[in-house]
């Protein structure tokens, strides 16, 4: 799409979402047109939080599923729409809810400590639900002794045993972006750029956040790369934040980690391709047809947004 098309698109969106009383959410990892687009950007608990906040008959969330159905069951009286229904997230698809009861059956004296990235019916199995940026903070507040299953997210909850002293009984699922980046890859980087820090998502594997300077949430990144003096920065994230701290950063570089080779083909950048699939058509059409909307079965709702509310809590 060339930018005098880009800019229609967008004209239209706006014009649409005025019209009919809509707020457009956009992640992170979203396509820069559609951040460009958007009302408001940011991780996906935050645009959900955002939302409650919102005076809007429409709420538009362009990231994937499981961050439609979060908005969804905090904002229940409100329409939200998703500009593509089939726009997954490997993480969340790594514990089926199904599979986490029979977890939770074998394990009867352990709480269940989901991450965010997670479905709505995991949510409802789950006991706190967490973010990358206040598990730690979460975790620490829970008894010493209590048994915690913590899921889906093997690396990050790894990461967040060897900070807290935990040995919490890890599902072992992954993001597929954040556990592809090559550690060969980023000493390379570390080599012709001696002394530029490298900052990591928790998402990535243990021996890239062994060789990070900071670790933090996609939001904590951002912020660093802002707050920081430095001009440069080697990025281990989904690429698409890079438009945001380039945005809010004109004068500073930021080098992608690439993902490892696999079967002969690599790319130069990490990009989750359901994130992708939200696209300036699609948003219109969404808009226009007031389609897909989301929808989250009640008991589901109602079980779910417990898990949601003692992480408010506690945070």
């Amino acid at each position: 799409m060339d930018l005098k098309e880009k800019n229609i698109y967008i004209n239209k969106i706006r014009s649409l979402a005025k019209e009919k009383n809509a707020v457009i959410f956009a992640h992170y990892y979203t396509r820069p047109e559609i951040q460009e687009c958007a009302d408001f950007i940011g991780d996906s608990l935050a645009l959900a939080q955002q939302a409650t906040r919102v005076q809007a008959n429409i709420l538009v969330m362009c990231g994937v599923h499981f961050m439609g159905e979060t908005m969804k069951i905090l904002c229940p009286e409100k329409k939200v729409l998703i500009p593509d229904m089939n726009a997954g997230c490997s993480l969340a698809d790594s514990c089926k809810a199904e599979d986490l009861a029979a977890f939770k059956a074998q394990h009867p004296d352990h709480m269940v400590v989901s991450y965010v990235n997670t479905s709505a019916a995991v949510k409802a199995l789950t006991d706190v639900v967490v973010t990358s940026s206040n598990a730690k903070n979460i975790v620490d507040q829970l008894p010493k002794d209590a048994k915690i299953i913590f899921g889906p997210d093997h690396n990050l909850g790894s990461y967040i045993n060897s900070v807290t002293g935990r040995e919490m009984l890890l599902w072992n699922g992954a993001c597929h972006v954040h556990s592809r980046f090559s550690l060969e890859a980023l000493l390379e980087l570390k080599k012709a750029n001696p002394g530029v820090e490298v900052l990591a998502h928790p998402e990535c594997k243990a021996p890239i956040l062994a060789q990070s300077d900071v670790i933090g949430s996609t939001k904590a990144l951002l912020e660093h790369t802002i707050q920081s003096s430095a001009k440069r920065f080697i990025i281990a994230t989904e690429s698409g934040i890079l438009f945001e701290m380039q945005r809010a950063c004109p004068d500073k570089e930021f080098i992608p980690v690439p993902p490892e080779v696999t079967e002969g083909v690599g790319c130069s950048c990490n990009e989750c391709e359901y994130m992708r699939m939200n696209t300036l058509e699609k948003l219109y059409e969404c808009l226009k047809n007031e389609s897909p909307e989301m929808v989250v079965e009640k008991e589901t709702a109602d079980k779910a947004i417990s898990s949601i509310r003692r992480m408010l809590e506690m945070s």
